[in-house]
């Protein structure tokens, strides 16, 4: 299908005949999809006039409960915004029975304004910051998850091999690959019907856990687009094939866990990188003081990488995720890698930084923007950062924040997420969070319970 005949849902429906239905959506602050069913006719009406849901679907916690602290659904009258679908999003949803489409949706207030609570919103400020100073960030993400099938309620790996799962390591395993050709084929095609760039798939170290390649695009808004789509055709896709598919950060406490490592360089008005210098691309000054603004804001911004109470199970020495706030060259112990184009090939338009930090459950809105944000920072501040760090010693620099309330408070209480996000942005990701965080302290498990019922 062309650009043109997707440009719109209407012109996406006159085009498709056959589709009876469309499902459209959002996704809030925890990266859950959010949205309602339309019928044809119906989804022909909101094509003119766009979709009426109520603002503070955004701000729910985990278990889509309203959160009360975010000042949007209580006290407010708890007001509509409007939905408006995004073009070149539309395509099948292959997982639902019948002829069902998807319409992806941004929000609008009843002024017209994006969306307050919206972290889509959030990251698009960010980046029209950089437009603003003629720059254009150019993204790439790396996704990993899982595939599990349930055993006595609980995950296990999808291969059937019980305990000796936890003993092999799966990375680039031809064999596995293959186990599960037609899911991945699947997926790939439903990510290319929709304009993702998926690239390939890759078996990864843990059982049943792989890793989605997206090729980089000089449109940062479209790549968080493109990796929280990503997920919804993952775990769509595998239901269908008869598996769960998860992109928690930690699912096994014995495995690896699943990260979203983001890459990224910035292109001024002609398409040059300023992270590299002309001469066969080794880094310019501006990219160390991308760098500076990275390990600055990290402390700060940890809530934005790490969300979740899972999230800080993937923090440990040597398993490949950072445990505190430094960079290295092409070092992948590092928080920050920085990648050198003269020495890895591809000149100039390889010079990038891989932001590692992230875990695969994170919302790639503020993920992403929580990056550039402080990437923009550094390059107007035109600081240079603390010297790399050593491989030997990755542990070395600022600690990050290993438990969850920790990061909340830091980011609450910090002027730097506030001036990336904004402060509004900020209080409700923090609400959101806390209120998470309440429920998770209420609940006691079993594991607990074995420990300390008979000890104490």
């Amino acid at each position: 299908m062309s650009h043109d005949e997707q440009s719109s849902l209407a012109a996406y429906l006159a085009a498709h005949p056959e589709v009876d239905g469309i499902e459209a959506f959002v996704f809030d602050v925890a990266g859950a999809v959010k949205g309602k069913w339309l019928t044809r006719d119906k989804a022909l009406s909101v094509a003119a006039k766009g979709l009426p849901m109520p603002l503070s679907v955004f701000a729910q916690d985990a278990w889509g409960c309203d959160v009360a602290e975010a000042g949007l659904a209580f006290g407010t009258g708890d007001p509509d915004g409007v939905g408006h679908a995004l073009p070149g999003r539309f395509a099948r949803v292959p997982w639902l029975e019948g002829h069902k489409a998807q319409a992806f949706l941004t929000m609008r207030d009843r002024h017209g304004a994006s969306a307050e609570a919206d972290p889509r919103a959030g990251l698009a400020a960010i980046v029209a910051r950089y437009a603003a100073r003629g720059l254009t960030p150019v993204v790439a993400v790396e996704l990993e998850f899982y595939l599990y099938r349930l055993e006595n309620g609980l995950p296990v790996p999808p291969d059937g091999a019980g305990a000796a799962s936890w003993r092999r390591n799966e990375t680039l395993s031809v064999s596995t690959m293959g186990a599960h050709q037609r899911l991945i084929d699947a997926i790939l095609a439903a990510a290319h019907e929709i304009g993702i760039p998926a690239d390939g798939v890759t078996s990864e170290a843990g059982p049943g856990q792989f890793e989605l390649n997206i090729l980089h695009r000089a449109d940062a808004l479209a790549m968080a687009d493109d990796a929280m789509l990503m997920r919804r055709i993952v775990r769509g896709l595998a239901q269908a094939h008869g598996f769960g598919a998860t992109f928690m950060a930690k699912p096994y406490g014995e495995a690896s866990g699943s990260g979203l490592h983001i890459h990224a360089s910035v292109n001024d008005a002609s398409g040059v990188n300023v992270l590299a210098l002309s001469d066969g691309g080794a880094p310019a000054p501006a990219l160390f003081h991308a760098v500076a603004g990275l390990v600055t804001a990290m402390p700060d911004t940890m809530l934005a990488f790490a969300p979740n109470a899972n999230s800080f199970r993937r923090f440990r020495p040597d398993s490949h995720a950072p445990v505190s706030a430094g960079w290295g060259h092409d070092d992948r112990s590092a928080a920050i890698r920085v990648i050198d184009g003269s020495k890895v090939g591809g000149g100039a338009r390889a010079t990038r930084i891989e932001h590692r930090i992230s875990g695969a459950d994170a919302n790639a809105y503020l993920a992403m923007g929580a990056m550039l944000g402080a990437m923009l920072q550094g390059i107007e501040a035109g600081t240079m950062p603390p010297p790399a760090q050593d491989p030997r010693d990755p542990a070395a620099g600022e600690p990050l924040p290993r438990e969850w309330g920790a990061a909340i408070d830091r980011f609450a209480a910090s002027d730097c997420a506030g001036a990336i996000f904004g402060t509004r942005l900020r209080d409700i990701v923090v609400a959101c969070k806390r209120q998470d965080r309440t429920a998770f302290l209420s609940h006691i498990d079993r594991f607990e319970y074995d420990t300390y019922l008979n000890l104490l």
